[in-house]
Protein backbone atom coordinates (compact mmCIF):
# COMPACT_ATOMS: atom_id res chain seq x y z
CA UNK A 1 0.00 0.00 0.00
CA UNK A 2 1.35 3.46 -0.92
CA UNK A 3 2.22 5.86 1.86
CA UNK A 4 0.67 9.29 2.41
CA UNK A 5 2.15 12.06 4.51
CA UNK A 6 0.06 14.02 7.02
CA UNK A 7 -0.17 17.19 4.91
CA UNK A 8 -1.39 15.28 1.84
CA UNK A 9 -3.97 13.43 3.93
CA UNK A 10 -5.27 16.71 5.34
CA UNK A 11 -5.54 18.16 1.87
CA UNK A 12 -7.66 15.23 0.68
CA UNK A 13 -9.79 15.59 3.79
CA UNK A 14 -10.38 19.30 3.16
CA UNK A 15 -11.47 18.48 -0.38
CA UNK A 16 -13.87 15.79 0.84
CA UNK A 17 -12.03 13.02 -1.01
CA UNK A 18 -11.45 10.92 2.11
CA UNK A 19 -13.35 10.40 5.36
CA UNK A 20 -12.16 12.02 8.63
CA UNK A 21 -11.43 8.67 10.30
CA UNK A 22 -9.41 7.51 7.33
CA UNK A 23 -7.49 10.78 7.31
CA UNK A 24 -6.54 10.41 10.97
CA UNK A 25 -5.44 6.83 10.42
CA UNK A 26 -3.36 7.85 7.42
CA UNK A 27 -1.70 10.61 9.44
CA UNK A 28 -0.88 8.09 12.15
CA UNK A 29 0.53 5.22 10.10
CA UNK A 30 1.36 6.73 6.71
CA UNK A 31 -0.99 4.50 4.71
CA UNK A 32 -3.20 5.44 1.80
CA UNK A 33 -6.78 5.99 3.09
CA UNK A 34 -9.99 4.68 1.59
CA UNK A 35 -12.18 7.15 -0.31
CA UNK A 36 -14.89 8.94 1.65
CA UNK A 37 -18.24 7.12 1.53
CA UNK A 38 -20.90 8.59 -0.70
CA UNK A 39 -24.22 9.18 1.07
CA UNK A 40 -27.21 7.65 -0.78
CA UNK A 41 -29.93 9.93 -2.05
CA UNK A 42 -32.65 9.98 0.63
CA UNK A 43 -35.15 11.96 -1.39
CA UNK A 44 -36.16 9.23 -3.80
CA UNK A 45 -35.99 11.60 -6.75
CA UNK A 46 -33.62 13.36 -9.03
CA UNK A 47 -31.32 15.65 -7.04
CA UNK A 48 -31.50 19.37 -7.69
CA UNK A 49 -28.78 20.55 -10.09
CA UNK A 50 -25.98 22.63 -8.61
CA UNK A 51 -26.39 26.36 -9.28
CA UNK A 52 -24.18 27.75 -12.01
CA UNK A 53 -21.03 29.39 -10.63
CA UNK A 54 -21.09 33.18 -10.44
CA UNK A 55 -18.69 35.11 -12.62
CA UNK A 56 -17.59 38.33 -10.88
CA UNK A 57 -16.97 41.36 -13.09
CA UNK A 58 -16.52 45.08 -12.57
CA UNK A 59 -20.05 45.52 -13.99
CA UNK A 60 -21.80 43.19 -11.54
CA UNK A 61 -19.60 43.28 -8.42
CA UNK A 62 -21.87 45.82 -6.71
CA UNK A 63 -24.50 43.07 -6.49
CA UNK A 64 -22.09 41.09 -4.31
CA UNK A 65 -21.16 43.70 -1.70
CA UNK A 66 -22.64 43.24 1.76
CA UNK A 67 -24.90 46.09 2.87
CA UNK A 68 -24.29 48.35 -0.09
CA UNK A 69 -28.01 49.12 -0.48
CA UNK A 70 -28.91 48.92 3.23
CA UNK A 71 -30.85 52.07 4.22
CA UNK A 72 -29.31 54.18 6.97
CA UNK A 73 -31.03 56.86 9.02
CA UNK A 74 -30.30 60.51 8.26
CA UNK A 75 -30.67 63.33 10.78
CA UNK A 76 -34.10 64.28 9.43
CA UNK A 77 -35.42 60.77 10.13
CA UNK A 78 -35.51 59.61 6.52
CA UNK A 79 -33.59 56.56 5.37
CA UNK A 80 -31.55 55.91 2.26
CA UNK A 81 -28.59 53.76 1.21
CA UNK A 82 -25.24 55.25 2.11
CA UNK A 83 -22.80 56.36 -0.56
CA UNK A 84 -19.51 55.06 0.79
CA UNK A 85 -16.50 57.05 -0.38
CA UNK A 86 -14.25 55.97 2.50
CA UNK A 87 -12.78 52.79 1.05
CA UNK A 88 -9.14 53.75 1.64
CA UNK A 89 -9.90 53.31 5.35
CA UNK A 90 -11.96 50.11 5.24
CA UNK A 91 -13.90 48.39 2.50
CA UNK A 92 -17.23 46.60 2.98
CA UNK A 93 -17.27 42.81 2.84
CA UNK A 94 -18.02 40.83 -0.27
CA UNK A 95 -20.95 38.40 -0.22
CA UNK A 96 -18.75 35.48 -1.35
CA UNK A 97 -16.34 36.28 1.47
CA UNK A 98 -19.16 36.17 4.01
CA UNK A 99 -20.47 32.91 2.53
CA UNK A 100 -17.02 31.34 2.62
CA UNK A 101 -16.56 32.27 6.27
CA UNK A 102 -19.99 30.86 7.16
CA UNK A 103 -19.18 27.65 5.31
CA UNK A 104 -15.81 27.21 7.01
CA UNK A 105 -17.37 27.74 10.44
CA UNK A 106 -19.07 24.35 10.00
CA UNK A 107 -15.66 22.68 10.17
CA UNK A 108 -13.99 25.22 12.44
CA UNK A 109 -11.27 23.98 14.78
CA UNK A 110 -8.01 25.05 16.38
CA UNK A 111 -5.04 25.60 14.09
CA UNK A 112 -1.90 23.48 14.08
CA UNK A 113 -2.05 21.82 17.47
CA UNK A 114 -5.51 20.25 17.58
CA UNK A 115 -6.24 16.55 17.15
CA UNK A 116 -9.62 16.37 15.45
CA UNK A 117 -10.96 16.23 11.91
CA UNK A 118 -12.22 19.83 12.13
CA UNK A 119 -8.88 21.04 13.41
CA UNK A 120 -7.17 19.26 10.54
CA UNK A 121 -9.48 20.88 7.98
CA UNK A 122 -8.95 24.35 9.44
CA UNK A 123 -5.20 23.84 9.60
CA UNK A 124 -5.10 22.83 5.95
CA UNK A 125 -7.08 25.92 4.87
CA UNK A 126 -4.86 28.13 7.01
CA UNK A 127 -1.65 26.81 5.47
CA UNK A 128 -2.76 26.52 1.84
CA UNK A 129 -3.93 30.15 1.91
CA UNK A 130 -0.29 31.14 2.43
CA UNK A 131 0.44 29.77 -1.02
CA UNK A 132 -2.54 31.68 -2.42
CA UNK A 133 -1.18 34.94 -0.97
CA UNK A 134 2.22 34.30 -2.52
CA UNK A 135 0.67 33.54 -5.91
CA UNK A 136 -1.47 36.71 -5.61
CA UNK A 137 1.76 38.70 -5.23
CA UNK A 138 3.42 37.05 -8.20
CA UNK A 139 5.76 34.73 -6.36
CA UNK A 140 5.97 31.33 -4.64
CA UNK A 141 7.28 29.53 -1.58
CA UNK A 142 10.49 28.82 -3.46
CA UNK A 143 11.77 32.28 -2.51
CA UNK A 144 9.26 33.87 -0.13
CA UNK A 145 7.36 33.13 3.08
CA UNK A 146 3.91 34.44 4.05
CA UNK A 147 3.41 35.44 7.69
CA UNK A 148 -0.07 36.35 8.90
CA UNK A 149 -0.52 39.57 10.89
CA UNK A 150 -3.47 41.49 12.34
CA UNK A 151 -3.14 44.57 10.10
CA UNK A 152 -0.50 46.33 8.01
CA UNK A 153 0.26 48.46 11.07
CA UNK A 154 0.86 45.32 13.11
CA UNK A 155 3.04 43.89 10.34
CA UNK A 156 5.17 47.01 9.96
CA UNK A 157 5.70 47.19 13.73
CA UNK A 158 6.77 43.55 13.76
CA UNK A 159 9.14 44.13 10.86
CA UNK A 160 10.67 47.16 12.55
CA UNK A 161 11.16 45.23 15.78
CA UNK A 162 12.74 42.34 13.89
CA UNK A 163 14.97 44.22 11.45
CA UNK A 164 16.26 47.16 13.50
CA UNK A 165 19.25 45.90 15.47
CA UNK A 166 20.67 49.18 16.76
CA UNK A 167 19.44 52.75 17.39
CA UNK A 168 22.24 53.74 15.02
CA UNK A 169 20.68 51.84 12.10
CA UNK A 170 19.54 54.16 9.31
CA UNK A 171 16.15 53.71 7.64
CA UNK A 172 15.18 55.72 4.57
CA UNK A 173 11.48 56.60 4.33
CA UNK A 174 9.60 59.27 2.37
CA UNK A 175 7.46 62.20 3.41
CA UNK A 176 4.46 60.48 1.79
CA UNK A 177 4.34 57.66 4.34
CA UNK A 178 1.42 56.68 6.54
CA UNK A 179 2.26 56.86 10.25
CA UNK A 180 2.31 53.05 10.30
CA UNK A 181 5.33 53.13 8.00
CA UNK A 182 7.04 55.97 9.83
CA UNK A 183 6.60 55.81 13.59
CA UNK A 184 7.65 52.15 14.10
CA UNK A 185 11.02 53.01 12.53
CA UNK A 186 11.30 56.52 13.98
CA UNK A 187 10.94 55.16 17.52
CA UNK A 188 13.68 52.55 17.09
CA UNK A 189 16.45 54.08 14.99
CA UNK A 190 17.50 57.01 12.82
CA UNK A 191 15.21 57.80 9.88
CA UNK A 192 16.04 60.01 6.90
CA UNK A 193 13.27 61.18 4.59
CA UNK A 194 13.08 61.64 0.84
CA UNK A 195 10.99 64.67 -0.09
CA UNK A 196 7.95 65.03 -2.33
CA UNK A 197 7.45 67.62 -5.06
CA UNK A 198 4.85 70.41 -5.15
CA UNK A 199 2.17 68.03 -6.44
CA UNK A 200 2.99 65.40 -3.81
CA UNK A 201 4.88 62.87 -5.91
CA UNK A 202 7.93 61.21 -4.37
CA UNK A 203 11.22 62.61 -5.67
CA UNK A 204 13.20 59.53 -6.70
CA UNK A 205 16.38 61.55 -7.11
CA UNK A 206 16.15 62.43 -3.43
CA UNK A 207 16.02 58.73 -2.54
CA UNK A 208 19.18 58.21 -4.58
CA UNK A 209 20.86 61.16 -2.88
CA UNK A 210 20.07 59.89 0.60
CA UNK A 211 21.27 56.39 -0.29
CA UNK A 212 24.54 57.87 -1.50
CA UNK A 213 25.04 60.11 1.53
CA UNK A 214 24.05 57.58 4.22
CA UNK A 215 24.77 53.99 5.16
CA UNK A 216 21.14 53.00 4.78
CA UNK A 217 20.08 49.60 6.07
CA UNK A 218 16.41 49.63 5.05
CA UNK A 219 14.37 51.62 2.54
CA UNK A 220 10.68 51.66 3.41
CA UNK A 221 8.10 53.13 1.06
CA UNK A 222 4.38 53.09 0.37
CA UNK A 223 3.16 51.37 -2.79
CA UNK A 224 0.28 53.85 -3.08
CA UNK A 225 -0.54 56.96 -1.08
CA UNK A 226 -3.67 57.06 1.04
CA UNK A 227 -3.71 60.87 0.63
CA UNK A 228 -3.17 61.49 -3.08
CA UNK A 229 -3.49 58.00 -4.51
CA UNK A 230 -0.11 58.16 -6.26
CA UNK A 231 1.37 54.77 -7.09
CA UNK A 232 5.07 54.50 -6.28
CA UNK A 233 7.46 52.77 -8.68
CA UNK A 234 8.65 50.49 -5.90
CA UNK A 235 10.68 48.30 -8.23
CA UNK A 236 12.71 51.33 -9.26
CA UNK A 237 13.24 52.09 -5.57
CA UNK A 238 14.17 48.44 -4.91
CA UNK A 239 16.87 48.59 -7.56
CA UNK A 240 18.34 51.73 -6.03
CA UNK A 241 18.21 50.22 -2.53
CA UNK A 242 19.89 46.99 -3.58
CA UNK A 243 22.64 48.81 -5.47
CA UNK A 244 23.51 50.49 -2.15
CA UNK A 245 23.30 47.28 -0.09
CA UNK A 246 19.95 48.09 1.55
CA UNK A 247 16.77 46.02 1.88
CA UNK A 248 13.37 47.34 0.83
CA UNK A 249 10.09 47.21 2.76
CA UNK A 250 6.88 48.08 0.90
CA UNK A 251 3.70 49.21 2.65
CA UNK A 252 1.12 47.64 0.36
CA UNK A 253 -2.04 48.56 2.27
CA UNK A 254 -3.35 50.90 -0.45
CA UNK A 255 -2.33 48.86 -3.51
CA UNK A 256 -3.63 45.30 -2.99
CA UNK A 257 -7.27 46.06 -3.87
CA UNK A 258 -6.40 48.37 -6.77
CA UNK A 259 -3.47 47.08 -8.82
CA UNK A 260 -1.73 43.78 -9.51
CA UNK A 261 1.53 43.53 -7.59
CA UNK A 262 4.62 41.40 -8.14
CA UNK A 263 7.29 40.71 -5.55
CA UNK A 264 9.70 39.73 -8.30
CA UNK A 265 9.81 42.84 -10.50
CA UNK A 266 11.26 42.78 -13.99
CA UNK A 267 14.75 41.70 -12.88
CA UNK A 268 16.33 40.20 -9.74
CA UNK A 269 17.69 43.55 -8.58
CA UNK A 270 14.13 45.00 -8.71
CA UNK A 271 12.59 42.37 -6.44
CA UNK A 272 10.98 43.31 -3.13
CA UNK A 273 12.39 42.05 0.17
CA UNK A 274 9.29 42.62 2.33
CA UNK A 275 5.68 43.50 1.48
CA UNK A 276 2.97 44.21 4.07
CA UNK A 277 -0.79 44.61 3.62
CA UNK A 278 -4.15 44.57 5.43
CA UNK A 279 -7.10 42.37 4.48
CA UNK A 280 -9.75 44.85 5.68
CA UNK A 281 -8.90 47.13 2.76
CA UNK A 282 -9.63 44.36 0.24
CA UNK A 283 -13.25 43.47 1.02
CA UNK A 284 -12.95 41.14 3.97
CA UNK A 285 -14.11 42.53 7.34
CA UNK A 286 -12.41 40.13 9.69
CA UNK A 287 -9.10 41.90 10.20
CA UNK A 288 -5.91 40.19 9.22
CA UNK A 289 -3.23 40.73 6.65
CA UNK A 290 0.23 39.46 5.86
CA UNK A 291 3.93 40.06 5.64
CA UNK A 292 5.53 38.46 2.62
CA UNK A 293 9.28 38.33 2.89
CA UNK A 294 12.30 36.55 1.53
CA UNK A 295 12.48 33.20 3.28
CA UNK A 296 16.10 33.52 4.35
CA UNK A 297 15.40 36.98 5.80
CA UNK A 298 12.23 35.91 7.61
CA UNK A 299 14.11 32.94 9.08
CA UNK A 300 17.06 35.08 10.18
CA UNK A 301 14.98 37.65 12.11
CA UNK A 302 12.08 37.54 14.52
CA UNK A 303 9.95 40.26 16.12
CA UNK A 304 9.93 40.83 19.87
CA UNK A 305 6.62 39.05 20.15
CA UNK A 306 6.54 35.61 21.76
CA UNK A 307 4.12 33.02 23.07
CA UNK A 308 2.37 29.77 22.31
CA UNK A 309 2.83 28.35 18.84
CA UNK A 310 6.31 29.83 18.35
CA UNK A 311 8.25 27.19 20.29
CA UNK A 312 9.29 23.58 19.99
CA UNK A 313 10.49 23.03 23.58
CA UNK A 314 10.67 25.23 26.68
CA UNK A 315 12.68 24.25 29.75
CA UNK A 316 13.54 26.10 32.94
CA UNK A 317 16.65 27.50 31.33
CA UNK A 318 16.33 27.55 27.55
CA UNK A 319 13.85 27.77 24.67
CA UNK A 320 14.00 26.11 21.26
CA UNK A 321 11.96 28.13 18.77
CA UNK A 322 10.22 27.02 15.60
CA UNK A 323 11.15 28.27 12.16
CA UNK A 324 9.18 30.95 10.35
CA UNK A 325 6.36 31.49 9.64
CA UNK A 326 5.29 30.02 13.01
CA UNK A 327 8.09 31.94 14.72
CA UNK A 328 6.28 35.18 13.80
CA UNK A 329 2.76 34.05 14.76
CA UNK A 330 2.47 33.84 18.54
CA UNK A 331 -0.91 32.95 20.01
CA UNK A 332 -4.08 31.53 18.51
CA UNK A 333 -4.40 32.47 14.82
CA UNK A 334 -7.24 34.56 13.43
CA UNK A 335 -8.49 31.76 11.21
CA UNK A 336 -11.57 33.56 9.90
CA UNK A 337 -9.48 36.47 8.66
CA UNK A 338 -7.40 34.02 6.66
CA UNK A 339 -10.51 32.39 5.20
CA UNK A 340 -11.88 35.81 4.21
CA UNK A 341 -8.55 36.91 2.77
CA UNK A 342 -8.29 33.84 0.58
CA UNK A 343 -11.74 34.31 -0.87
CA UNK A 344 -11.26 38.05 -1.40
CA UNK A 345 -8.14 37.25 -3.42
CA UNK A 346 -10.17 34.87 -5.60
CA UNK A 347 -12.80 37.52 -6.32
CA UNK A 348 -10.37 40.37 -7.00
CA UNK A 349 -8.41 38.25 -9.44
CA UNK A 350 -11.60 37.23 -11.21
CA UNK A 351 -12.80 40.84 -11.54
CA UNK A 352 -9.34 41.67 -12.90
CA UNK A 353 -6.98 44.48 -11.99
CA UNK A 354 -7.00 45.98 -15.47
CA UNK A 355 -10.76 46.43 -15.20
CA UNK A 356 -10.43 47.82 -11.67
CA UNK A 357 -7.80 50.35 -12.76
CA UNK A 358 -9.88 51.49 -15.74
CA UNK A 359 -12.96 51.85 -13.51
CA UNK A 360 -11.06 53.95 -10.96
CA UNK A 361 -9.68 56.19 -13.65
CA UNK A 362 -13.20 56.98 -14.89
CA UNK A 363 -14.40 57.80 -11.38
CA UNK A 364 -11.31 59.91 -10.61
CA UNK A 365 -11.65 61.86 -13.84
CA UNK A 366 -15.35 62.55 -13.36
CA UNK A 367 -14.89 63.66 -9.75
CA UNK A 368 -11.86 65.88 -10.40
CA UNK A 369 -13.47 67.53 -13.42
CA UNK A 370 -16.53 68.32 -11.30
CA UNK A 371 -14.61 69.54 -8.27
CA UNK A 372 -12.37 72.01 -10.08
CA UNK A 373 -15.45 73.99 -11.18
CA UNK A 374 -16.47 74.62 -7.56
CA UNK A 375 -15.75 78.09 -6.11
CA UNK A 376 -13.04 78.42 -3.43
CA UNK A 377 -11.97 74.80 -3.77
CA UNK A 378 -8.44 73.34 -3.65
CA UNK A 379 -7.91 69.88 -5.17
CA UNK A 380 -4.63 68.33 -4.05
CA UNK A 381 -2.18 66.55 -6.29
CA UNK A 382 -2.13 66.47 -10.06
CA UNK A 383 -5.57 67.13 -11.55
CA UNK A 384 -4.50 66.55 -15.17
CA UNK A 385 -2.09 63.60 -15.25
CA UNK A 386 -3.85 60.95 -13.15
CA UNK A 387 -2.66 57.68 -14.70
CA UNK A 388 -0.45 57.01 -11.66
CA UNK A 389 -3.30 57.33 -9.14
CA UNK A 390 -5.54 54.75 -7.51
CA UNK A 391 -9.07 55.86 -6.65
CA UNK A 392 -8.29 58.64 -4.16
CA UNK A 393 -9.08 62.36 -4.46
CA UNK A 394 -8.53 64.93 -1.69
CA UNK A 395 -9.75 68.51 -1.58
CA UNK A 396 -10.31 71.51 0.65
CA UNK A 397 -12.15 74.84 0.68
CA UNK A 398 -10.68 78.20 1.52
CA UNK A 399 -13.88 79.27 3.28
CA UNK A 400 -15.33 76.07 4.79
CA UNK A 401 -14.10 73.91 7.65
CA UNK A 402 -13.57 70.44 6.25
CA UNK A 403 -14.59 68.62 9.41
CA UNK A 404 -17.90 70.48 9.53
CA UNK A 405 -18.42 69.74 5.84
CA UNK A 406 -17.73 66.03 6.27
CA UNK A 407 -20.15 65.87 9.19
CA UNK A 408 -22.82 67.61 7.12
CA UNK A 409 -22.29 65.27 4.15
CA UNK A 410 -22.82 62.26 6.40
CA UNK A 411 -25.71 63.53 8.52
CA UNK A 412 -27.86 65.11 5.80
CA UNK A 413 -26.95 63.21 2.67
CA UNK A 414 -25.65 59.81 3.76
CA UNK A 415 -22.27 60.30 2.09
CA UNK A 416 -19.31 58.78 3.91
CA UNK A 417 -15.99 60.52 3.33
CA UNK A 418 -12.87 60.83 5.47
CA UNK A 419 -11.68 64.14 6.89
CA UNK A 420 -8.38 65.04 8.49
CA UNK A 421 -4.73 64.34 7.80
CA UNK A 422 -5.28 60.60 7.29
CA UNK A 423 -2.48 59.35 9.59
CA UNK A 424 0.00 60.96 7.18
CA UNK A 425 0.45 64.33 8.87
CA UNK A 426 3.86 65.40 7.49
CA UNK A 427 2.64 64.69 3.94
CA UNK A 428 -0.62 66.60 4.43
CA UNK A 429 1.19 69.57 6.00
CA UNK A 430 3.40 69.82 2.91
CA UNK A 431 0.49 69.65 0.50
CA UNK A 432 -1.51 72.27 2.42
CA UNK A 433 1.45 74.58 3.09
CA UNK A 434 0.94 74.62 6.86
CA UNK A 435 3.90 76.07 8.75
CA UNK A 436 5.78 74.47 11.62
CA UNK A 437 4.40 77.07 14.02
CA UNK A 438 0.83 76.35 12.93
CA UNK A 439 1.38 72.61 13.33
CA UNK A 440 2.57 73.11 16.89
CA UNK A 441 -0.59 75.08 17.61
CA UNK A 442 -2.77 72.17 16.51
CA UNK A 443 -1.70 70.16 19.57
CA UNK A 444 -3.98 72.26 21.78
CA UNK A 445 -6.95 72.36 19.42
CA UNK A 446 -9.92 70.06 18.95
CA UNK A 447 -10.34 68.30 15.61
CA UNK A 448 -12.51 71.03 14.18
CA UNK A 449 -9.67 73.51 14.69
CA UNK A 450 -7.02 71.36 13.00
CA UNK A 451 -6.13 71.65 9.34
CA UNK A 452 -7.46 68.78 7.25
CA UNK A 453 -8.72 67.70 3.87
CA UNK A 454 -11.79 65.83 2.70
CA UNK A 455 -10.90 62.51 1.08
CA UNK A 456 -13.02 60.60 -1.40
CA UNK A 457 -11.71 57.08 -1.95
CA UNK A 458 -13.36 54.65 -4.34
CA UNK A 459 -14.03 50.94 -4.18
CA UNK A 460 -14.69 48.55 -7.04
CA UNK A 461 -18.44 48.84 -6.39
CA UNK A 462 -18.76 52.65 -6.56
CA UNK A 463 -20.55 54.08 -9.59
CA UNK A 464 -20.47 57.14 -11.79
CA UNK A 465 -24.03 57.85 -10.66
CA UNK A 466 -22.77 58.13 -7.07
CA UNK A 467 -20.12 60.62 -8.18
CA UNK A 468 -22.79 62.63 -10.03
CA UNK A 469 -24.95 62.67 -6.90
CA UNK A 470 -22.02 63.82 -4.76
CA UNK A 471 -21.20 66.67 -7.13
CA UNK A 472 -24.87 67.64 -7.30
CA UNK A 473 -25.34 68.03 -3.54
CA UNK A 474 -21.87 69.41 -2.73
CA UNK A 475 -22.72 73.14 -3.23
CA UNK A 476 -25.74 72.85 -0.94
CA UNK A 477 -23.70 70.90 1.65
CA UNK A 478 -21.03 73.62 1.58
CA UNK A 479 -23.57 76.37 2.27
CA UNK A 480 -25.10 74.41 5.11
CA UNK A 481 -21.64 73.74 6.53
CA UNK A 482 -20.96 77.47 6.55
CA UNK A 483 -24.01 77.94 8.74
CA UNK A 484 -22.91 75.05 10.96
CA UNK A 485 -19.54 76.72 11.51
CA UNK A 486 -21.23 79.50 13.49
CA UNK A 487 -21.94 77.00 16.24
CA UNK A 488 -18.32 75.85 16.70
CA UNK A 489 -15.77 77.52 18.95
CA UNK A 490 -12.63 77.98 16.90
CA UNK A 491 -9.17 78.69 18.27
CA UNK A 492 -8.15 79.86 14.80
CA UNK A 493 -10.88 81.10 12.43
CA UNK A 494 -8.74 80.20 9.41
CA UNK A 495 -9.54 76.54 9.96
Amino acid sequence: MATLDRRSALKLLALGVIAPGAALAACANGTTPEPAPVEPDQGGGTPEPEPAPVSYTIDNIRDYVVGVDEPIALEDGTKQPQICFDNAATTPALVPVLEEVQSRLLTYGSIGRGFSPKSDISTEVYYTTRDKVLEFLGTSSENYTCVYVNTATDGLNKLASALVESPDDIVLATRAEHHANDLPWRNRCKVVYAEVDEKGRIIYEDIERLLTENDVKIVTVTAASNVTGYVTDVHRVAKMAHEHGAKIVVDGAQIVAHRAFSMEGGAPEESIDYFVFSAHKMYTPFGGGAIVGRTEEIQAHAPRFWGGGTVLVVSDDWVEYKNAPELWEAGSPNYLSVVGLGKAIDVLREVGFDAIAEHEQRLNRKLIDGLVTQPNIIVYGDTEQIDDKVGVVTFNYSDVNTMVLALRLAASYGIATRRGAFCAHPYVWRLTGVTKEEIEGFANCTDVNTMGMVRVSFGIYNTEEEVDRFLEILPEAVERAKEDMKHYIRCDPQY
